[in-house]
Protein backbone atom coordinates (compact mmCIF):
# COMPACT_ATOMS: atom_id res chain seq x y z
CA UNK A 1 0.00 0.00 0.00
CA UNK A 2 1.22 3.39 -0.97
CA UNK A 3 1.78 6.04 1.49
CA UNK A 4 -1.03 8.74 2.54
CA UNK A 5 -0.46 11.88 2.12
CA UNK A 6 -3.34 15.08 3.14
CA UNK A 7 -2.73 18.36 1.91
CA UNK A 8 -4.64 21.61 2.07
CA UNK A 9 -5.73 24.35 -0.21
CA UNK A 10 -6.05 27.63 1.18
CA UNK A 11 -9.83 27.99 1.37
CA UNK A 12 -9.90 24.65 4.08
CA UNK A 13 -6.90 24.68 5.91
CA UNK A 14 -8.97 24.58 9.56
CA UNK A 15 -10.79 21.46 7.74
CA UNK A 16 -8.20 19.77 6.55
CA UNK A 17 -6.39 20.15 9.61
CA UNK A 18 -8.70 18.39 11.71
CA UNK A 19 -8.99 15.49 8.49
CA UNK A 20 -5.99 15.14 9.04
CA UNK A 21 -5.86 14.40 12.36
CA UNK A 22 -8.58 12.35 12.42
CA UNK A 23 -7.15 10.04 9.98
CA UNK A 24 -3.69 10.15 12.13
CA UNK A 25 -1.52 12.01 9.93
CA UNK A 26 -0.10 15.46 10.11
CA UNK A 27 -1.27 17.50 7.10
CA UNK A 28 1.33 17.74 4.48
CA UNK A 29 3.65 21.05 3.94
CA UNK A 30 2.17 23.13 0.85
CA UNK A 31 2.82 26.23 -0.34
CA UNK A 32 0.34 28.63 -2.82
CA UNK A 33 2.80 31.40 -3.91
CA UNK A 34 0.54 34.23 -5.96
CA UNK A 35 2.20 36.73 -8.43
CA UNK A 36 1.03 40.60 -8.31
CA UNK A 37 -1.27 39.99 -11.07
CA UNK A 38 -2.80 37.20 -9.39
CA UNK A 39 -1.26 34.14 -11.26
CA UNK A 40 -1.29 31.44 -8.44
CA UNK A 41 1.66 28.84 -7.99
CA UNK A 42 1.14 25.88 -5.64
CA UNK A 43 4.29 23.89 -4.83
CA UNK A 44 4.85 20.37 -2.44
CA UNK A 45 7.90 21.06 0.06
CA UNK A 46 8.24 17.56 0.46
CA UNK A 47 8.46 14.37 -1.90
CA UNK A 48 5.05 12.61 -2.79
CA UNK A 49 6.40 10.25 -5.11
CA UNK A 50 4.51 6.67 -5.64
CA UNK A 51 2.00 8.51 -2.51
CA UNK A 52 -1.51 8.10 -2.60
CA UNK A 53 -2.55 12.25 -2.61
CA UNK A 54 -5.94 13.49 -0.70
CA UNK A 55 -5.82 17.42 -1.55
CA UNK A 56 -9.09 19.30 0.25
CA UNK A 57 -10.50 21.99 -1.46
CA UNK A 58 -13.67 23.67 -0.88
CA UNK A 59 -14.20 25.57 -3.90
CA UNK A 60 -16.49 28.36 -2.60
CA UNK A 61 -15.86 31.68 -3.68
CA UNK A 62 -15.03 29.82 -7.15
CA UNK A 63 -12.54 31.24 -9.07
CA UNK A 64 -9.77 31.26 -7.49
CA UNK A 65 -9.86 28.00 -5.26
CA UNK A 66 -11.15 26.02 -8.25
CA UNK A 67 -8.31 26.91 -10.47
CA UNK A 68 -6.25 26.05 -6.87
CA UNK A 69 -7.51 23.08 -6.67
CA UNK A 70 -6.26 22.26 -10.23
CA UNK A 71 -2.84 23.63 -9.76
CA UNK A 72 -2.65 21.50 -6.89
CA UNK A 73 -3.90 17.85 -8.82
CA UNK A 74 -1.12 19.50 -11.87
CA UNK A 75 1.44 19.80 -9.50
CA UNK A 76 0.92 16.82 -7.55
CA UNK A 77 0.64 14.17 -10.79
CA UNK A 78 3.93 16.09 -12.27
CA UNK A 79 5.62 15.15 -9.18
CA UNK A 80 5.02 11.62 -9.31
CA UNK A 81 2.21 10.79 -6.96
CA UNK A 82 0.71 7.15 -7.29
CA UNK A 83 -2.58 8.35 -7.12
CA UNK A 84 -4.45 11.91 -6.69
CA UNK A 85 -7.54 12.24 -4.89
CA UNK A 86 -9.46 15.76 -5.03
CA UNK A 87 -11.37 15.83 -1.71
CA UNK A 88 -13.94 18.68 -2.46
CA UNK A 89 -16.03 19.14 1.13
CA UNK A 90 -18.02 21.57 -1.51
CA UNK A 91 -18.26 21.34 -5.16
CA UNK A 92 -19.39 25.20 -6.10
CA UNK A 93 -21.13 25.39 -9.18
CA UNK A 94 -23.30 21.98 -8.06
CA UNK A 95 -26.61 24.33 -8.93
CA UNK A 96 -25.72 24.92 -12.54
CA UNK A 97 -26.57 21.17 -13.22
CA UNK A 98 -28.81 21.38 -16.19
CA UNK A 99 -30.30 23.81 -18.85
CA UNK A 100 -32.55 25.64 -17.48
CA UNK A 101 -33.64 28.16 -19.93
CA UNK A 102 -32.00 28.88 -23.34
CA UNK A 103 -28.02 29.32 -23.82
CA UNK A 104 -26.87 28.84 -20.76
CA UNK A 105 -24.20 26.18 -19.53
CA UNK A 106 -24.05 23.65 -17.54
CA UNK A 107 -21.17 24.74 -15.32
CA UNK A 108 -21.46 21.46 -13.15
CA UNK A 109 -20.29 19.73 -16.31
CA UNK A 110 -17.87 22.10 -17.01
CA UNK A 111 -16.32 22.14 -13.87
CA UNK A 112 -16.00 18.39 -13.51
CA UNK A 113 -14.03 17.70 -16.74
CA UNK A 114 -11.29 20.65 -15.90
CA UNK A 115 -10.80 18.71 -12.82
CA UNK A 116 -10.80 15.56 -14.04
CA UNK A 117 -8.50 17.14 -17.02
CA UNK A 118 -6.05 18.65 -14.09
CA UNK A 119 -5.30 14.60 -13.31
CA UNK A 120 -7.56 13.92 -10.57
CA UNK A 121 -7.96 9.80 -10.29
CA UNK A 122 -10.72 10.38 -7.61
CA UNK A 123 -13.43 12.90 -6.24
CA UNK A 124 -14.27 12.89 -2.39
CA UNK A 125 -17.57 15.21 -1.95
CA UNK A 126 -20.37 15.73 0.64
CA UNK A 127 -24.11 16.01 -0.44
CA UNK A 128 -24.04 17.38 -3.75
CA UNK A 129 -26.47 19.84 -4.83
CA UNK A 130 -28.26 17.18 -7.68
CA UNK A 131 -26.83 13.62 -7.35
CA UNK A 132 -26.72 13.19 -10.79
CA UNK A 133 -24.26 15.49 -11.14
CA UNK A 134 -21.81 12.13 -9.84
CA UNK A 135 -22.68 11.21 -13.34
CA UNK A 136 -20.71 14.10 -14.89
CA UNK A 137 -17.07 12.91 -13.77
CA UNK A 138 -15.54 9.92 -15.74
CA UNK A 139 -13.46 8.77 -12.67
CA UNK A 140 -14.99 7.24 -9.31
CA UNK A 141 -16.49 9.45 -7.18
CA UNK A 142 -17.18 9.30 -3.07
CA UNK A 143 -20.55 11.25 -2.60
CA UNK A 144 -20.40 11.42 1.29
CA UNK A 145 -24.05 12.14 3.40
CA UNK A 146 -24.83 14.95 5.55
CA UNK A 147 -27.16 12.54 7.24
CA UNK A 148 -24.29 11.20 9.34
CA UNK A 149 -23.73 14.17 10.82
CA UNK A 150 -26.79 15.84 11.25
CA UNK A 151 -28.97 12.33 12.27
CA UNK A 152 -27.29 12.15 16.21
CA UNK A 153 -27.11 16.18 16.16
CA UNK A 154 -30.94 15.73 15.86
CA UNK A 155 -31.85 12.64 18.00
CA UNK A 156 -30.04 14.84 21.05
CA UNK A 157 -32.93 17.46 20.55
CA UNK A 158 -35.29 14.95 21.69
CA UNK A 159 -38.42 17.14 20.13
CA UNK A 160 -41.32 15.51 20.90
CA UNK A 161 -43.41 16.60 17.69
CA UNK A 162 -40.75 16.43 14.94
CA UNK A 163 -41.80 17.03 11.42
CA UNK A 164 -39.59 17.67 8.00
CA UNK A 165 -39.93 20.41 5.81
CA UNK A 166 -38.28 20.75 2.55
CA UNK A 167 -38.06 24.75 1.60
CA UNK A 168 -38.61 23.55 -1.99
CA UNK A 169 -39.55 21.31 -4.23
CA UNK A 170 -36.09 20.79 -5.89
CA UNK A 171 -35.08 19.31 -2.16
CA UNK A 172 -38.38 16.56 -1.52
CA UNK A 173 -36.14 13.86 -1.49
CA UNK A 174 -34.01 15.06 0.38
CA UNK A 175 -36.51 16.01 3.58
CA UNK A 176 -38.18 12.56 2.74
CA UNK A 177 -35.17 10.63 3.64
CA UNK A 178 -35.09 12.29 7.08
CA UNK A 179 -38.73 11.50 7.63
CA UNK A 180 -38.52 8.06 6.58
CA UNK A 181 -35.45 7.92 8.85
CA UNK A 182 -37.33 9.42 11.60
CA UNK A 183 -40.61 7.62 10.81
CA UNK A 184 -42.53 11.13 11.35
CA UNK A 185 -44.35 13.35 8.42
CA UNK A 186 -43.00 15.75 6.26
CA UNK A 187 -44.28 19.02 4.33
CA UNK A 188 -43.31 20.66 1.05
CA UNK A 189 -42.78 24.32 0.82
CA UNK A 190 -43.56 25.21 -3.00
CA UNK A 191 -41.88 28.82 -4.09
CA UNK A 192 -42.05 30.68 -7.22
CA UNK A 193 -38.76 33.23 -7.60
CA UNK A 194 -38.72 35.87 -10.04
CA UNK A 195 -35.21 35.88 -10.78
CA UNK A 196 -32.25 34.15 -8.94
CA UNK A 197 -32.13 34.75 -4.73
CA UNK A 198 -35.14 36.26 -4.98
CA UNK A 199 -38.56 34.71 -4.22
CA UNK A 200 -41.89 36.37 -5.50
CA UNK A 201 -44.51 34.12 -3.66
CA UNK A 202 -44.37 30.70 -1.60
CA UNK A 203 -46.74 27.83 -0.10
CA UNK A 204 -47.14 25.37 2.15
CA UNK A 205 -48.36 21.97 1.09
CA UNK A 206 -48.94 19.88 4.16
CA UNK A 207 -50.15 20.72 8.19
CA UNK A 208 -47.69 21.87 10.47
CA UNK A 209 -49.60 23.18 13.39
CA UNK A 210 -48.44 22.18 16.73
CA UNK A 211 -45.26 20.79 15.62
CA UNK A 212 -40.71 21.23 15.83
CA UNK A 213 -40.28 21.71 12.30
CA UNK A 214 -36.87 20.84 11.28
CA UNK A 215 -36.35 22.51 7.05
CA UNK A 216 -33.90 20.39 5.38
CA UNK A 217 -31.62 21.71 2.10
CA UNK A 218 -28.05 21.06 1.02
CA UNK A 219 -26.91 24.54 1.02
CA UNK A 220 -27.94 27.81 2.23
CA UNK A 221 -26.39 31.30 0.39
CA UNK A 222 -28.62 34.18 0.99
CA UNK A 223 -30.96 32.44 3.47
CA UNK A 224 -33.75 34.00 1.98
CA UNK A 225 -35.58 31.00 0.78
CA UNK A 226 -34.99 29.25 4.48
CA UNK A 227 -36.03 32.48 6.02
CA UNK A 228 -39.20 33.02 4.31
CA UNK A 229 -39.97 28.99 4.53
CA UNK A 230 -39.40 29.25 8.48
CA UNK A 231 -41.61 32.58 8.59
CA UNK A 232 -44.91 30.73 6.55
CA UNK A 233 -44.22 27.56 8.59
CA UNK A 234 -44.93 29.53 12.30
CA UNK A 235 -47.68 31.33 10.52
CA UNK A 236 -49.68 28.04 9.73
CA UNK A 237 -48.93 26.96 13.07
CA UNK A 238 -45.82 25.63 13.93
CA UNK A 239 -44.53 25.35 17.27
CA UNK A 240 -40.85 25.49 16.48
CA UNK A 241 -39.39 25.65 13.62
CA UNK A 242 -35.28 25.22 12.63
CA UNK A 243 -33.10 23.95 9.90
CA UNK A 244 -30.06 22.07 9.19
CA UNK A 245 -27.91 22.73 5.56
CA UNK A 246 -25.12 21.02 5.07
CA UNK A 247 -23.51 23.53 3.42
CA UNK A 248 -23.11 27.28 4.65
CA UNK A 249 -22.41 29.71 1.97
CA UNK A 250 -23.95 32.33 3.62
CA UNK A 251 -23.73 35.23 1.13
CA UNK A 252 -25.03 38.90 0.56
CA UNK A 253 -27.19 39.50 3.69
CA UNK A 254 -27.17 36.06 5.13
CA UNK A 255 -26.65 36.42 8.44
CA UNK A 256 -28.46 39.42 8.94
CA UNK A 257 -31.52 37.79 7.40
CA UNK A 258 -30.60 34.56 9.80
CA UNK A 259 -30.34 36.73 13.01
CA UNK A 260 -34.05 38.79 12.12
CA UNK A 261 -35.49 35.12 11.29
CA UNK A 262 -37.86 33.01 13.10
CA UNK A 263 -35.48 30.29 13.32
CA UNK A 264 -34.49 28.66 16.32
CA UNK A 265 -31.67 27.84 14.92
CA UNK A 266 -29.99 27.25 11.65
CA UNK A 267 -27.39 23.78 11.69
CA UNK A 268 -24.47 24.08 9.38
CA UNK A 269 -21.37 21.87 8.60
CA UNK A 270 -17.61 22.94 8.32
CA UNK A 271 -17.24 22.07 4.86
CA UNK A 272 -17.25 26.02 3.85
CA UNK A 273 -15.70 28.27 7.05
CA UNK A 274 -17.90 30.16 8.64
CA UNK A 275 -16.99 34.18 7.81
CA UNK A 276 -18.34 35.44 11.20
CA UNK A 277 -19.96 33.98 14.57
CA UNK A 278 -24.14 34.15 14.63
CA UNK A 279 -26.09 33.41 17.91
CA UNK A 280 -28.35 31.63 15.67
CA UNK A 281 -25.47 29.29 13.90
CA UNK A 282 -24.77 25.99 15.36
CA UNK A 283 -22.05 24.26 13.31
CA UNK A 284 -21.00 20.81 13.12
CA UNK A 285 -17.94 19.42 11.70
CA UNK A 286 -17.55 16.90 8.37
CA UNK A 287 -13.63 16.12 9.88
CA UNK A 288 -14.13 12.35 10.94
CA UNK A 289 -16.79 11.39 8.38
CA UNK A 290 -14.11 12.34 5.27
CA UNK A 291 -11.15 10.84 7.79
CA UNK A 292 -13.28 7.75 7.87
CA UNK A 293 -13.89 8.05 4.09
CA UNK A 294 -10.78 8.76 3.74
CA UNK A 295 -9.22 4.97 5.37
CA UNK A 296 -12.11 3.45 3.40
CA UNK A 297 -10.85 4.21 -0.03
CA UNK A 298 -7.05 3.72 1.04
CA UNK A 299 -8.17 0.57 2.70
CA UNK A 300 -10.16 -0.89 -0.24
CA UNK A 301 -13.22 -1.25 1.87
CA UNK A 302 -16.81 -0.20 1.58
CA UNK A 303 -17.87 3.35 2.78
CA UNK A 304 -21.58 2.10 3.16
CA UNK A 305 -21.37 2.24 7.03
CA UNK A 306 -20.88 5.92 6.85
CA UNK A 307 -24.46 6.26 5.80
CA UNK A 308 -27.50 6.33 8.05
Amino acid sequence: MSEVKIFSGTNSQSLAERVAKNYGKKLGDLTLSKFSDGELSPSFNESIRGCTVFLVQSTTPPSDNLLELCLMIDAAKRASAYKVCAVIPYFGYARQDRKDRPRVSIAAKAIANMITSAGADRIMTCDLHAGQIQGFFDIPLDHLNGSAIFVPYLNSLRLPNMLFAAPDVGGVARARAYAKHFEVEMVVCDKHRKRANEIASMQVIGDVEGKDVILVDDLVDTAGTLCKAAQIVMEKGANSVRAIATHGVLSGKAYENIENSVLEELVITDTISPKQQSSKIKVLTVADLFAKAIHAVTGNTSISSLFI
